[in-house]
């Protein structure tokens, strides 16, 4: 066996003298493949796996060397200018918060000073505790290879620990360049304990699975509810023109501001986020300003809420009113998700300096400030924000606000895409159309069928809400259960991977995941103002991504147990048994081993088959990228006079797909290589191979043919009638009308063929 690359493409060579294949043609020839629960058992002589591994790239498919660093080295000047770009990208919505945190802190009472000063000793520690220690020091360190967000950790967790439950991936995920961290010796063994119990676990498979949606449900939700509060708030300041200004007409005015934020969705986050960093600058700029200015004109005392023991007097005066008060109060960390969501854009270094050096210091500054003047009056807390501005600036502010409230959307709206598009990627997400609007950053995407969602979501909530305090009680449970998806998830991380000791998990454990479960029951106590909402959202999500994570698993698994064996293969003989004709035949299967049932109904079904014949697998792998190099995966299908390949392409959840003409284009050339390669060390064969790969140009030059399979996937008849439903109406209906898989591959229809199938599952 041999290894090496040519031309950028990882060639996996093993060969077999051809009279030593011949002499011991019986033996293949009874090879046998048992199917035991869905996992694949060979029963072979070592021969007959050698014929078996000529014709796989089952454990290859997750193979990749030379995988490029996570963390890049980067000079001071490239640093700065990344943090500066992230402000307008990442830190837009947190910075928005001001706009109606009071007010939604205070919705249903006028608060005295002592309950002004213990609400803002909270929002500081709050924001101290979560944004900058919980996620600017410690969640950015537990990125994917640079990537972040719950399926980061997810797939992280999947790297050191064979518990993916993801379709198609079981087999051949586990051994892949991004993998091999090498773990540390310090408490391996407790984490040797974790990871078998994990593995020994179908519970903790699908538990985990579970927990990545959820996580993944709550953020497309944070990407409806941004918007909608955010515009809102921001819009609330035209009151100043006519102070008997109706709700209906604020909202009607956010929603016509919401139509035009969505319409330019299709120019991409590198045009419309970058190009207005400098205005969250200006925004940030603004309110710190604003806040120590009032914190001079108004009441300096209001300082000591930095004393924590204001938090206990807070809650001593009124238990039940202070623990109330807690779902306005987490709203002071919206969009701290969208730190780790969004550093795939950038690198941990420049999120954590914009947000040390400029968003911590300016958001302390507006609370405190605002804090300053409701002390003096505090019957403006409905509209604290606006109602504290002065009144030389108070239309500069207005004006900036309702631009960053439009930015801070953006960031959450091109979240939400780009986290269906990693979910459809790794098959928990039906079809959609991705547009990638940016040459120079693979991961900013556009999806117009989410887009439109979001835009009648987002219209709905702002219509019937109508106000800020509602639609914060449903922000505050979208928040809130998306941080403890990740500090559940980074707990496993910490025992498993990083290998900490019990003693510090057990204190994060206690300072942030306690007072994260305090703050989500304080925002559940809301749930019939509109902590429903994200809730609902979240269901209805949730339930069409497990069905088709569900149906999806069981479809490959229907492959997996009808694959044809190598001897019926043999039985057809070169021919196949029909006529084959000048050309290339790309046939599509999830398989990385073995034939595809749906090959004999071609076999059956179409007069004559092409020359050239390859088994095209496309292989999404739950890592972030795979380095274009080694792409594609080559072996032969047979014996050579049968002109079968099998070909690996494979995928990261962020990588780019590339068009028909290109894909052939690479394929054909790695063929070629592949071929030079598989004879490099025989001289006499030269010749051979330079005719094989003439006759791989002819076919070429006659035409491609992509063979798909259109499957109907059926419940089978012993099904209970849930199961039915779930697979024959709810996943045919998803199917049906969503993008079909030749649209999705980008195939031009007068290059496709496809012959039905049934899956019964």
């Amino acid at each position: 066996m041999g290894e090496e690359v040519v031309d950028g493409v990882i060639v996996n060579i093993e060969m077999i003298d051809e009279g030593e294949r011949e002499k011991n043609n019986d033996k293949i020839m009874n090879q046998e493949n048992e199917t035991d629960n869905g996992e694949e058992k060979e029963k072979c002589t070592p021969l007959t796996e050698h014929f078996h591994r000529m014709d796989s790239l089952d454990k290859e498919a997750s193979r990749v060397s030379g995988m490029p660093a996570a963390s890049k080295v980067l000079s001071t000047a490239a640093i700065l200018q990344l943090a500066f770009q992230s402000i307008g990208v990442v830190y837009g919505d947190i910075g928005t918060s001001p706009l109606y945190v009071f007010a939604s802190t205070f919705a249903d009472r006028a608060p005295n000073k002592s309950d002004i000063i213990g609400a803002l000793s909270l929002i500081i520690y709050t924001l101290t505790l979560f944004p900058l220690i919980k996620y600017v020091f410690i969640v950015l360190w537990a990125n994917d290879n640079g990537e972040g967000g719950t399926f980061a950790l997810y797939s992280l967790i999947c790297r050191h620990s064979n518990v993916n439950a993801l379709p198609s991936q079981q087999t051949e995920v586990m051994d892949i360049s991004a993998y091999k961290l090498e773990l540390p010796n310090k408490h391996l063994r407790r984490a040797e304990k974790i990871r078998n119990a994990l593995e020994r676990s179908s519970f903790a498979k699908t538990g985990l699975l579970w927990l990545a949606l959820l996580g993944t449900c709550m953020v497309i939700g944070d990407g409806i509810l941004t918007p909608c509060i955010s515009v809102l708030s921001a819009v609330d300041g035209v009151k100043k023109i006519d102070a008997g200004l109706s709700k209906d007409a604020i909202a009607m005015i956010s929603i016509a501001i919401l139509v035009v934020l969505f319409s330019i969705q299709r120019f991409g986050t590198d045009k419309v986020g970058y190009t207005f960093a400098p205005v969250i600058l200006v925004w940030y700029i603004f309110i710190g300003t604003v806040g120590i200015s009032n914190l001079i004109r108004h009441d300096s005392s209001v300082l000591k809420a930095f004393n924590p023991l204001y938090i206990v007097s807070y809650f001593k005066s009124d238990l039940k009113e202070a623990w109330i008060s807690l779902g306005g109060v987490v709203l002071c960390m919206t969009g701290t998700e969208a730190m780790f969501a969004d550093l795939g854009h950038f690198s941990v270094r420049p999120i954590q300096i914009a947000f040390t050096g400029l968003v911590y210091p300016c958001l302390i500054c507006a609370y405190v400030g605002q804090a300053a003047y409701l002390s003096k009056f505090p019957g403006d807390v409905p509209d604290a924000f606006y109602k504290s501005t002065p009144e030389v600036v108070y239309w500069p502010m207005f004006t900036v606000a309702v631009l960053a409230s439009i930015i801070a959307s953006q960031a959450m709206i091109s979240a939400t895409f780009a986290i269906v598009k990693q979910s459809m990627a790794l098959g928990c997400f039906p079809r959609v159309k991705v547009v990638h609007t940016s040459s120079k950053h693979e991961g900013q995407v556009y999806i117009p069928e989410i887009n439109f969602l979001l835009l009648l979501a987002c219209g709905f909530v702002t219509a019937s809400f109508k106000d800020t305090t509602n639609i914060g009680n449903a922000y505050g449970i979208a928040v809130v259960a998306v941080m403890l998806v990740t500090s559940s998830l980074l707990v496993i991380i910490m025992l498993m991977i990083w290998q900490l000791s019990l003693a510090l998990v057990a204190l994060f454990i206690l300072v942030f995941v306690s007072f994260e479960l305090l703050y989500f029951s304080s925002v559940l106590y809301k749930f019939t103002t509109g902590g429903y909402l994200p809730l609902a959202f979240a269901a209805l999500l949730f339930f069409i991504m497990y069905v088709w994570h569900y149906v999806q698993t069981k479809r490959h698994a229907f492959e997996v147990e009808k694959k044809i064996s190598m001897e019926y293969l043999n039985s057809l003989g070169s021919s196949l048994g029909i006529t084959r004709v000048p050309g290339v035949g790309l046939l599509y299967t999830e398989l990385t081993r073995g034939i595809p049932a749906i090959f004999p109904h071609f076999l059956t079904n179409v007069p004559a088959i092409h020359s050239i014949l390859v088994f095209v697998s496309v292989k999404y792998l739950p890592i972030n990228k795979v380095p274009p190099e080694e792409r594609f995966l080559l072996r032969r299908v047979g014996p050579k006079e049968y002109k079968m390949y099998r070909c690996i392409a494979r995928y990261g959840y962020r990588d780019r797909r590339v068009g028909t003409m290109e894909f052939e284009e690479l394929l054909m050339e790695h063929l070629k290589n592949f071929i030079r390669q598989e004879n490099s060390d025989q001289e006499e064969k030269r010749e051979e191979v330079q005719n094989e790969i003439r006759f791989l140009e002819m076919s070429r030059e006659a035409g491609v043919v992509y063979l798909l399979g259109h499957s109907e996937v059926k419940a089978s008849e012993e099904s209970n009638l849930f199961k039915k439903v779930i697979v024959n109406y709810v996943y045919d209906f998803l199917r049906r009308n969503f993008r079909q898989g030749f649209v999705d591959l980008q195939i031009p229809n007068k290059n496709l063929l496809q012959v039905g199938m049934n899956y019964h599952i």
